[in-house]
């Protein structure tokens, strides 16, 4: 399949690390216009000089911004007034026994992982729907569907962004624009290993700690790994393609066969 996305202009948010420069690079590979946004502006040029050495024709433009607040996304929009496609990746998780989650906690949870997203969606969707054609993805997770018990706030985000990936599909519906969510399994990123080693130990070597952690806590992977970065990206872009016109509203899985089942 030969995805061609010369001419569009691609935000992906918390795209300084991880998934989110994995689907950056994907989309940069496909010909778009990239953006890379984060808080730090050093790990942005670093991220951006990652990218450049896998695509170097990549068109790149980095904007450091908090998007969990309203003036982050105001200074995103001031930079980038509009975008063909938003892949809305910002997000933080950790463990916390559910009883210790205290109210603060559960608040940046939902203005970092969900608000984030929905700031966005309101101000570049009318955008695509005007010019006919547009991708918006969310990057949930499989936590959304199976909670975890010692992430529930976490749990609790992603399972709002499948809500909110679902209510925007319908207001764009008949105009060309898509509106998904992708729900991710476990993946191998700096901060999942080192959430590995806080349930499993910091003593055990990486190959020994990652079997451990889906044996005790994710038994029921198929794959029975995490999931790399390029493994997520991968779909990200088919699904910023015109190829995927017909996906929208859904929320499509890379989990590893970890959920049985999903109800829309």
């Amino acid at each position: 399949m030969r995805i061609d996305l010369a001419g569009r202009t691609a935000v992906v948010t918390g795209s300084s690390q991880g998934i989110g420069l994995s689907i950056a690079t994907g989309l940069a590979g496909a010909g778009a216009r990239v953006v890379l946004t984060g808080r730090t502006r050093e790990r942005l040029e670093s991220a951006a000089g990652a990218l450049r050495a896998t695509e170097p024709a990549a068109e790149l433009l980095t904007v450091a911004c908090d998007l969990a607040t309203e003036q982050g996304a105001a200074e995103l929009l001031d930079a980038v007034p509009a975008a063909d496609i938003l892949v809305n990746n910002l997000g933080i998780f950790g463990s916390r026994p559910p009883l210790d989650i205290a109210d603060d906690e559960w608040r940046t949870y939902f203005d970092t992982n969900v608000l984030s997203a929905v700031r966005l969606i309101r101000r570049y969707l009318p955008g695509m729907t005007r010019r006919g054609w547009g991708r918006v993805q969310n990057i949930a997770s499989d936590s959304a569907v199976v909670i975890p018990a010692e992430m529930i706030h976490y749990g609790m985000s992603k399972t709002a962004l499948l809500a909110v990936s679902r209510g925007f599909a319908k207001e764009a519906a008949g105009t060309g624009v898509t509106v998904n969510s992708v729900i991710a399994g476990p993946t191998h990123t700096g901060g999942v290993e080192d959430f590995v080693h806080e349930l499993v130990g910091a003593d055990l070597p990486w190959d020994e700690a990652q079997r451990v952690f889906m044996r005790e806590h994710r038994p029921q992977s198929l794959l029975q790994r995490l999931i790399e970065p390029e493994e997520i990206a991968n779909l990200v872009v088919y699904l910023s393609s015109p190829q995927a016109s017909a996906t929208t509203g859904a929320a499509v899985r890379v989990d590893g066969g970890y959920i049985d089942s999903i109800v829309p």
